[in-house]
């Protein structure tokens, strides 16, 4: 009986080390579902109070809030979009532009052709932000974007600068001066607002005056000359005007 029962036990201590030690098994990992927004709780959060500005300016806003550089890119033609204000808390760079793209998002209406007194007219999505290719990191590449309506073949050649030459001399030979001329034209663009009037520019030896700009803007110096014409018969007032410049060019000779 003896010899059975250790047998037994040395059977049991043979089986226990031919059974195969198991495996460690491998870890999770986390995975973004196809649709499924990217994981951005790896980006710097932070706060911030952008008063607005250009694009530039809010990049610089963002590096002064996280301490940390930003690489973005802003495009010439598109520096000086005006940005609004900005204020946030505990946000990182993905979400804040993703909320500005949103913010600026709007449907805008469009000429697309002219014909006659008939105009076409279409729809667009416009908006305007910062993107970047693939999942978001602090080390991402950002670069500034603007979609906007197609320009119309109308406003694209009104916007075309043209020059033009205006002889003066008629008017100086009857009293007036080039100030009293260039500044009546100078004051009817102030009084309308205008931010960009055109370049003018008085040539002595032939007595022109020279005018570079927008054709409609150019039309203020058309209307003044028209205003100014010599016509002592039907103006009183540039007749008398007239003859008190003549008296002091007398008085000066």
């Amino acid at each position: 009986m003896k010899k059975i029962f250790c047998l037994a036990l040395l059977l049991s201590a043979l089986s226990l080390q031919t059974i195969p030690a198991q495996p460690n098994p491998p870890p999770l990992r986390s995975f973004t579902a196809p649709g499924q927004a990217p994981d951005t709780s790896v980006l710097t959060k932070f706060n911030l109070d952008f008063p607005g500005g250009t694009p530039e300016d809010l990049v610089a806003a963002i590096q002064k809030a996280t301490g940390k550089p930003i690489n973005a890119i802003v495009p010439e033609q598109y520096a000086n979009t005006k940005l609004p204000p900005l204020k946030m808390n505990s946000v990182n760079v993905s979400e804040l532009f993703n909320a500005l793209q949103m913010a600026s998002a709007k449907i805008e209406t469009y000429v697309t052709s002219f014909n006659g007194p008939y105009q076409s007219y279409n729809q667009k999505s416009t908006s305007y932000g910062f993107k970047t290719d693939g999942r978001p990191t602090d080390e991402s590449i950002w670069y500034f974007y603007v979609d906007k309506v197609p320009e119309t073949p109308n406003t694209a050649k009104a916007s075309e600068k043209v020059c033009r030459f205006y002889n003066l001399a008629p008017y100086l030979e009857n009293g007036l001066k080039v100030d009293d001329i260039t500044t009546a034209v100078q004051t009817g663009w102030k009084m309308i607002g205008e931010k960009s009037p055109p370049e003018i520019s008085f040539h002595k030896d032939t007595k022109l005056l020279i005018a570079v700009g927008d054709p409609e803007k150019l039309k203020t110096i058309d209307a003044v000359l028209q205003a100014l014409k010599p016509d002592t018969s039907v103006n009183p007032i540039l007749r008398s005007l007239m003859e008190k410049r003549q008296s002091e060019v007398k008085t000066n000779d």
